[in-house]
């Protein structure tokens, strides 16, 4: 028998307003379309914000239906989003907050492990890490350099 330590590397950021420039505008626009979701049952709204690798920026927003939990989480919704109207070009950056009606949320909220499975979908596709950005409605922000840091057993295209 042998151990394996796997080990994730993250930053964490004391609040929004020590994010980089072009992080915190992209990190705003997560915020407003957060606000903007349909989640009527959960009452938690999250917002996705994603920077293509040609400057483009798609947003999405978590989308629940009375046939809950068959909705869809932000991040796929802005992550197929992509994959449709722009199959070929990579993403580089995603921004996700997140936000409770019933309480005040500080804590870093990262993707749900469906989510985590779309995006490693497409960090394997593409060949290069996705940096992801996650914050709760306000406070602490954490950086992680690929999906593989919070999703580090992906299962991919090779166990296939």
């Amino acid at each position: 028998m042998k151990e394996i330590e796997i080990k994730s590397v993250l930053q964490v950021y004391d609040s929004y307003d020590e994010l980089p420039e072009d992080i915190q505008k992209l990190m705003k626009q997560s915020m407003m379309i957060r606000d903007k979701a349909y989640a009527p049952y959960s009452e938690f709204l999250v917002g996705a914000a994603l920077l293509l690798e040609n400057g483009e920026i798609i947003l999405g927003n978590n989308q629940e239906n009375a046939c809950y939990p068959s909705g869809l989480c932000a991040e796929r919704t802005a992550i197929y989003y992509a994959g449709a109207n722009f199959p070929n070009v990579s993403i580089t950056t995603m921004a996700l907050t997140a936000k409770s009606l019933k309480h005040k949320l500080l804590t870093p909220t990262p993707p749900c492990g469906a989510c985590r499975q779309a995006i490693a979908e497409y960090e394997v596709k593409q060949n290069l890490p996705i940096t992801i950005y996650f914050m709760g409605e306000t406070g602490k922000v954490v950086k992680s350099f690929s999906l593989s840091n919070i999703l580090p057993l992906v299962f991919d295209n090779s166990y296939l």
